[in-house]
């Protein structure tokens, strides 16, 4: 059995005077627990998965630590379907739902009187900071909570038992198979399926990762002597304090890319210059305190105006965005909003005498050379992941229709490399990218990041007053 289930082991000496020492003398008393926002949204999804899996225990862990470097580890981020059935966001914790009744094993702050208090590296509350207690989080969560250590004897008893596996391996081994081949894998795709959907605690949520991402785009551009100094460094630097300081981080590594840096679609590395003259795309988002994350998208004239080369490609990716959110309502196919952006930018391409063949041809499913330039698909769901609902079955999402509730971006791109040899020299080297995160209605989209400018000229209007 693996020693996160049993008390720790110090491999530091200590003598015993010391340790008598340290026992003593520890004010231990219980900080005022609050209830979390999320408990009541939380019942109702356990309530509705017990139901589902009805004789099944489910097992649905939180993950445990991961080592960085030697003895440091990186900044915990707890599962998402645990997050969303719990609200739990700390380390090592088990949500386990048996017959319709749920409990959190979950790893509780030593008693002042335990060693393990200053001696245990990882979890001490000297080292790694105070935990909760037993029972501030049962009152903090809303469910009976018991300690991780009891949780291997209670699961080699019970019936038939489904978990979500893949995110703690020590869990994984405390579990036999399930008798039906496919039930680990059923469970993971409903409580993917079940986020299809938010509830309105979850759009405010929402909407208020959006509004910190949009502070955090203003705060950038507001700093833009240092931006042209430091290059694309400062603006990861600058937003993520944004993130730190209006939630809990960024939702998914910042992509600041300048200058041809744009054509690289994840470009990450962030540690390139920023030129006049040249385009720069964001792609940021604030991920709130609660775990939900915004995801915008941004193409900025780093000289505050566009060029005319600029300027063209940039309404033309404005109008497939257009199209595309037009096409964001309940009841319609979910590929059609980006059905309706590829046409409107190969189209564009045709006009500009790029495409080989006309835009009707390379439409066709046969075809597709459109994509030589655009590569990425129109958007994805947004709520908890970055990519939402990852493990939903295709005719519920993909192949499915949108319902009032879904939130999803909308996002296309045009990206002309440096070493295409297929469109004009001019244009070589620049990548725009255009992104909003659209909420579907009973009426159709609600745009969540509309205050943030998009037209070319409201784009530059936005930028001359920021930057004075």
């Amino acid at each position: 059995m693996s020693d996160r289930f049993q008390p720790a082991s110090y491999p530091v000496p200590a003598s015993d005077a010391l340790v008598s020492f340290m026992r003593d003398g520890w004010a231990d008393a219980d900080d005022p627990a609050v209830r979390l926002d999320i408990a009541p949204w939380a019942l109702a999804r356990r309530t509705k998965l017990a139901q589902r899996f009805e004789g099944d225990r489910l097992v649905i862990p939180a993950g445990p630590l991961k080592p960085r470097a030697n003895d440091t580890d990186y900044r915990f981020r707890a599962d998402t379907a645990h997050v969303y059935l719990s609200g739990n966001q700390t380390s090592d914790a088990v949500l386990v739902v048996d017959d319709g009744q749920a409990t959190l094993f979950f790893r509780p702050r030593h008693a002042k009187s335990d060693d393990a208090f200053w001696r245990d590296g990882r979890y001490g509350e000297t080292w790694a900071g105070r935990r909760l207690s037993l029972a501030e989080a049962t009152e903090v969560y809303g469910l009976p909570c018991r300690h991780l250590y009891e949780l291997p004897d209670v699961l080699r008893g019970g019936g038939p038992t489904r978990v979500h596996r893949g995110i703690d391996p020590d869990v994984d081994a405390l579990i036999d198979v399930h008798p039906e081949p496919e039930a680990d894998r059923e469970l993971a795709v409903f409580m993917s399926e079940m986020r299809l959907t938010k509830d309105s605690w979850e759009i405010g949520q929402l909407q208020e990762a959006v509004d910190a991402t949009i502070r955090g785009f203003a705060d950038s551009v507001g700093e833009w002597s240092n931006v042209q100094k430091y290059g694309e460094r400062w603006i990861e630097g600058t937003f993520w304090r944004r993130a730190r300081a209006d939630g809990n981080d960024v939702g998914y590594e910042c992509i600041v890319a300048g200058g041809p840096h744009a054509t690289t679609l994840h470009w990450i590395d962030n540690d390139g210059d920023v030129r006049p003259g040249e385009l720069i795309l964001l792609d940021m988002g604030v991920e709130n305190r609660s775990l939900y994350t915004a995801d915008v998208t941004r193409t900025l004239p780093i000289s505050g105006t566009f060029t005319p080369d600029q300027r063209h490609l940039y309404d033309l990716v404005y109008a497939a965005q257009q199209a595309g959110m037009a096409a964001v309502k309940p009841g319609v196919p979910y590929r059609d909003f980006h059905v309706a952006a590829m046409a409107v930018l190969a189209h564009g391409l045709d006009d500009m005498g790029i495409l080989p063949v006309s835009a009707e041809e390379a439409l066709e499913k046969d075809s597709g050379v459109y994509r030589r330039w655009t590569l990425h698909g129109t958007g994805h769901m947004l709520g908890l992941d970055v990519h939402d609902c990852a493990a939903a079955r295709s005719e519920g999402y993909l192949d499915g229709k949108l319902e009032p509730g879904m939130v999803l971006t909308v996002e296309p791109g045009l990206y002309f490399q440096s070493s295409d040899l297929l469109v004009p020299e001019s244009l070589r080297g620049i990548g725009i990218r255009i992104e909003d995160d659209l909420l579907v209605t009973d009426e159709g989209a609600t745009n969540l990041s509309g205050d943030l400018a998009r037209t070319a000229n409201d784009v530059e209007a936005w930028m001359g007053r920021l930057l004075g």
